[in-house]
């Protein structure tokens, strides 16, 4: 018998100080058995980095990634079902960087393992003339630090003020420090 995806609802308090936007997301993510709290807790760091101010363009999704390959980590489609940003977690090979930035007007790739340096060192060369692609690295003990906050039910606050993140949970607080491997700050 195939084992369940595992359910996790997170509540999210974002301040976005930078940007000037404040927001509150009520959020259901669907755990892979695959998956490990470290990356879940990627996509939800990847969902309060992108989470647009307003649903003009269409509203910020978590895709089925981890069940469905054709499909984003999360994605956020326009009015017509255009695909506007799709953002991946992980380290997704070139070949399938390469495809995205086809089928997509923006795509960001969120890394947080250890190994980041060693895979981006062997895709960088062939990836810079994709105008629309931005690679972030999550360094991995703030990654693994932000695994252990990860609860079936989670209420998380999010600030980001001067390029400088943090993220609680009303006892822990984890600073995290976005590394730019391509694109960046827009």
């Amino acid at each position: 018998m195939a084992l369940k995806a595992t359910i996790h609802k997170a509540s999210l308090e974002i301040s976005d100080i930078d940007r000037n936007q404040y927001s509150d997301h009520n959020l259901t993510l669907a755990r892979h058995p695959s998956e490990t709290d470290e990356r879940m807790m990627i996509r939800l760091l990847a969902f309060a980095l992108n989470a647009p101010d307003n649903n003009d363009q269409g509203t910020l999704e978590f895709g089925k990634d981890m069940w469905e390959p054709d499909e984003a980590c999360l994605w956020q489609r326009d009015l017509t079902g255009l695909v506007v940003h799709w953002i991946e977690v992980g380290q997704p090979d070139e070949k399938r960087i390469t495809r995205l930035c086809s089928r997509a007007a923006r795509v960001t790739v969120y890394s947080f393992s250890s190994s980041t340096a060693t895979w981006w060192a062997g895709i960088a060369g062939k990836l810079t003339r994709l105008r629309n692609l931005t690679v972030w690295q999550v360094p991995a003990d703030q990654s693994q630090k932000l695994a252990a906050m990860c609860q079936r039910s989670m209420s998380l606050q999010i600030t980001l003020q001067d390029g400088a993140l943090w993220i609680g949970d009303g006892t822990e607080s984890v600073e995290i420090t976005l590394q730019s491997l391509q694109g960046g700050p827009e």
